[in-house]
């Protein structure tokens, strides 16, 4: 009895395991981490207004095109300041988890778990993470920089 109830079981789980494959190994070579739901970079915040402290959710009226992703910016003035130099205003590392890109992985960064530090964006996955991050920022900034935009290729 249980080998038949087991048997269904395995066979769903692998089938949900097969059709998810392509979807993480597409996922890992996007430039830029956008959500599956959508194209969206940064989940909907205007990168620009993370510089000020106060990070503020992006409308769809200011939005622009870069890296493979849509970025909306709370007002036009963010979005010309950043079309201005877009890498100096984008998250580190495409915005993934600027830690697990440190142990040479991918993961999604989020951002509500962000900082900033010497004009660079980071984001970590959460609150946990971004506390062993910051316990060592240097040394995981070195090596996330090293690792970098290698990881995109594995």
């Amino acid at each position: 009895m249980m080998k038949r109830l087991f048997l269904p079981v395995l066979r769903a789980s692998l089938g949900a395991a097969l059709l998810l494959a392509p979807v993480a190994s597409f996922a890992a070579s996007d430039p830029v981490y956008t959500s599956w739901r959508d194209n969206v970079a940064a989940e909907g915040y205007d990168v620009v207004s993370f510089f000020s402290g106060k990070p503020q959710l992006g409308k769809a009226e200011y939005s622009t095109f870069y890296e493979g992703a849509d970025w909306v910016f709370f007002t036009q003035a963010n979005k010309d300041l950043f079309l201005t130099n877009p890498d100096l205003f984008a998250p580190q590392y495409g915005g993934y988890c600027a830690w697990a890109v440190a142990k040479g992985k991918l993961a999604p960064g989020r951002s509500d778990h962000w900082h900033v530090e010497d004009g660079r964006l980071y984001f970590n996955y959460n609150a946990r993470i971004k506390r062993r991050w910051d316990k060592k920022r240097p040394t995981y900034i070195s090596s996330s920089d090293q690792r970098w935009p290698a990881l995109l290729e594995d």
